[in-house]
C-alpha cells in the first residue's frame, strides 16, 4: 500500500496529493479548470523544484501564508 498525503484540498475539485511510491514521488493536481495532471519524480528535490517553479503566492486564496503552508507540506514529505 502506498502512503498519500493531501498537501491541500479547497474541495472535491481543487487540490493537491502525493503518494509515496517506494522512491518515487507521485503528485496529482486536481483542479475544476484543468482537470486532473500527475507529476511522477525521482527524488523529493526534483518534486520541489518543480512546485517552486509551478506554484506562485498569489496562486493561492490566502496568498504568502498559505503558499508557504503548501510549501512546508510537500518539504515535510
Amino acid at each position: 500500500m502506498f502512503e498519500k498525503h493531501t498537501v491541500y484540498k479547497l474541495d472535491n475539485y481543487n487540490m493537491l496529493t502525493v503518494e509515496v511510491q517506494g522512491k518515487t514521488l507521485v503528485v496529482r493536481e486536481i483542479s475544476d479548470q484543468w482537470g486532473e495532471d500527475t507529476h511522477k519524480f525521482l527524488s523529493r528535490p526534483e518534486m520541489m523544484d518543480w512546485a517552486q517553479k509551478r506554484f506562485r503566492p498569489e496562486d493561492f486564496p490566502g496568498g504568502e501564508e498559505e503558499y508557504r503552508k503548501v510549501m512546508d507540506t510537500l518539504r515535510a514529505i
